[in-house]
């Protein structure tokens, strides 16, 4: 699915709202503990809001981060562990059940012993074939073949609706082959950049010695693969660059593009990855293809079959020997991330099989795990949200109404996937057994690349979801104009066995979650498609530019942060994200004061309807991050850091200055010719 898009996750397990003029909890509230009122609202809001949470919580030695999304992760996957352990104690389980399915994995992913003994060999059928290679043309197919099994080598590939025929599938091919994934990493001059291209280079050899090779052969083949990998990202488009979905479709019949690209055989490339009767492309970045062909014949066969063993074995390196997992842990998680120890093996496993078999878990989840009445709930809450959004279009002042009507009527058009769905995939066709932990991986990764490759010539099914019920998650899909928000998102860790007030359920699923990813749809990528998700203007073009000022005012506004020294944020990456963001809280607030405890000005904990609004917000994006994962984040990430997400919207809103008695002049108020207002 393009364009997914993160919002923030909850907790609750019972839904019966009780209204009073005054209530005090006997009962801890998170939204009281977790604030530091050593920090003045009035600098840092973040802070103030979590920084007590943060104290009592360092994040530990296996983690990037600790906050929100750990605490209810963790509460996901021991009810996860739960349905593996019981699945995999089922022996005589029905071959090709459920739970023989995740009984069998969960199971051989644990065998260490086998996958100890087994070492490199599960990859050495795969590693021959690639040492076959002898031409141009089994080069080629060789790329093709590790596209079908789970590697991108080279480009990416993939079958998605056409963004402007949307009840279409069209065949897409965009920059890859990357295996630092951002091509800033190979360019970059900052120290720590500088640091993670070196450690990368040990990385590509330590990982080749451990395949086999010599010292001498592992330092050839290093210099190898970053060679080619670095001319790849020369070529790349920046994250920035990414994001225009016009400057990122160019769509061209197969014999035109093949034409510009003579080198590489397309028809036999997507034929033999089972694309059939493939007659046009959509090309995400024509400049990145015409350098991909030269390099076809500039680097020797020898050069690639050294690249294309290394795509291979990276892919499948944390599920080899604990040697290969333990120098690929290192590499990813404790040079780029900060990450210093490996999480217990039951909690790789479990991520794992929830990763790979989350369709056969959620089905599970949903019956023994999610609260009655979630669904339900969160249609509720998503539908006042919905409805405050219309109201706020309706009244902006800067937008014609030729416009706004158009506005009203794609809101009304999205559809809001919440929940669980109606219809579960078909995973009967995998087969998993419990000797071999890579050859189940694959064997998920071929039936994923197959299910999608098989979409092409079929109709749009716009009833199959992206994510998984018990997935802390959500999205928006342009193509669709849809939002999906999984089931577990109505767990608000600290209000376990009783409801949380609506001044927190407004401010984390109404404002964080469902009127974020309501913003989608209308921020700077999901504003260029139409209520039928194809990319078409509906905008008048006085209120598109009067649209764009307002997005410029809030990328220069992103740009301020100086989230570590010297790296700041990118306000023009990010900016989808922070339109959201300030979508979301003023949509949730605008719902909130619907809400009989707004109205009546109950007071609790101490703390008025709009205190523990605002309170409850930060609690969304309580997040506490690792140096070298903040770095990482802020080269990678489209979304920016938690603490911005917090400060920055709230840096916008009137009625925050208000409820925290926010002075001109403070670093939490934004000045009135700079406060950005959208929707």
């Amino acid at each position: 699915m393009k364009y997914f898009k993160m919002s923030i996750f909850l907790l609750l397990t019972t839904f019966s709202i009780i209204s009073c003029s005054k209530k005090e909890t006997s009962q801890e509230d998170p939204i009281i503990t977790h604030r530091d009122t050593t920090v003045n609202p009035n600098d840092d809001f973040f802070m103030y809001a979590n920084g007590n949470w943060f104290k009592q919580n360092p994040i530990p030695a296996s983690e990037r981060s600790n906050g929100i999304f750990r605490t209810i992760g963790d509460t996901i996957n021991a009810q996860i562990k739960q349905i593996c352990e019981k699945s995999a104690k089922m022996t005589d389980a029905k071959k090709g059940s459920n739970e023989q399915k995740i009984g069998d994995f969960y199971a051989a992913g644990m065998d260490t012993v086998t996958i100890d003994k087994l070492g490199l060999s599960p990859l050495k059928e795969e590693i021959n074939k690639i040492k076959a290679i002898n031409d141009i043309p089994s080069v080629i197919a060789s790329i093709s073949h590790l596209h079908t099994i789970g590697a991108n080598p080279a480009f990416s590939l993939y079958v998605g609706q056409d963004d402007k025929i949307s009840d279409k599938y069209a065949v897409f091919l965009g920059q890859g082959g990357l295996t630092l994934g951002n091509r800033d990493y190979y360019f970059n001059t900052d120290n720590e950049t500088v640091n993670i291209r070196n450690e990368y280079v040990k990385h590509l050899q330590a990982m080749a010695e451990l395949s086999g090779y010599s010292k001498n052969e592992a330092e050839q083949k290093a210099s190898v693969i970053m060679k080619m990998e670095t001319e790849m990202a020369k070529n790349s488009r920046k994250l920035e660059a990414l994001r225009d979905p016009i400057a990122n479709y160019n769509k061209m019949s197969l014999e035109t593009f093949s034409a510009s690209t003579p080198n590489i055989d397309w028809k036999s490339v997507t034929s033999s990855m089972g694309l059939k009767n493939v007659d046009t492309l959509i090309i995400g970045q024509p400049e990145f293809y015409k350098a991909l062909n030269q390099m076809i014949k500039s680097y020797s066969i020898s050069d690639w079959k050294t690249y294309l063993e290394w795509q291979l074995l990276d892919t499948y390196a944390g599920y080899l020997s604990s040697d290969f997992e333990k120098q690929n842990f290192y590499f990813f998680s404790t040079v780029m991330s900060g990450v210093k120890e490996q999480k217990p093996r039951w909690k790789r496993i479990v991520e794992q099989t929830d990763g790979a078999l989350g369709e056969l878990i959620g089905q599970i989840y949903v019956k023994e795990y999610l609260p009655k009445g979630s669904k339900e709930k969160l249609l509720e809450i998503g539908n006042n949200v919905r409805d405050v959004y219309a109201e706020r279009i309706k009244k902006l002042d800067w937008m014609s109404e030729e416009t706004k009507k158009k506005a009203l009527f794609k809101l009304s058009k999205i559809v809001m996937k919440v929940g669980y769905p109606d219809k579960w995939k078909d995973l009967s066709s995998i087969n998993i057994n419990r000797k071999t932990y890579l050859e189940n991986v694959k064997a998920v990764n071929v039936w994923t690349i197959n299910d999608m490759i098989s979409k092409f010539g079929k109709p749009v099914d716009r009833t199959e979801w992206g994510m998984y019920p018990q997935t802390y998650n959500a999205y928006y899909n342009p193509s669709n104009n849809e939002i999906c928000v999984p089931g577990c998102n109505i767990l608000v860790p600290g209000f376990e066995g009783r409801m949380p007030d609506d001044a927190i359920l407004y401010s984390i699923i109404g404002g964080s979650t469902f009127g974020h990813e309501l913003t989608h749809g209308f921020d700077d990528q999901g504003s260029q498609y139409d209520e039928k998700g194809n990319l078409n203007n509906w905008w008048t073009e006085e209120d598109l530019k009067k649209f764009k000022e307002k997005t410029k005012l809030i990328v220069e506004q992103f740009n301020e942060y100086e989230a570590l020294p010297g790296k700041f944020v990118n306000g023009d990456a990010t900016q989808g994200e922070n339109i959201a963001d300030l979508g979301g809280i003023v949509m949730g607030f605008e719902a909130f004061k619907k809400t009989v405890q707004y109205k009546n000005k109950e007071v609790i904990s101490g703390l008025s309807p709009e205190k523990r609004f605002f309170l409850g917000y930060a609690y969304a994006w309580m997040v506490n991050i690792k140096t070298e994962s903040l770095a990482q984040q802020l080269l990678t990430d489209v979304h920016s850091p938690a603490k911005y997400r917090i400060n920055g919207p709230l840096q916008n809103m009137p009625e925050f200055y208000e409820a925290f008695g926010i002075k001109p002049g403070s670093k939490m108020r934004r000045p009135d010719d700079k406060r950005v207002v959208i929707w």
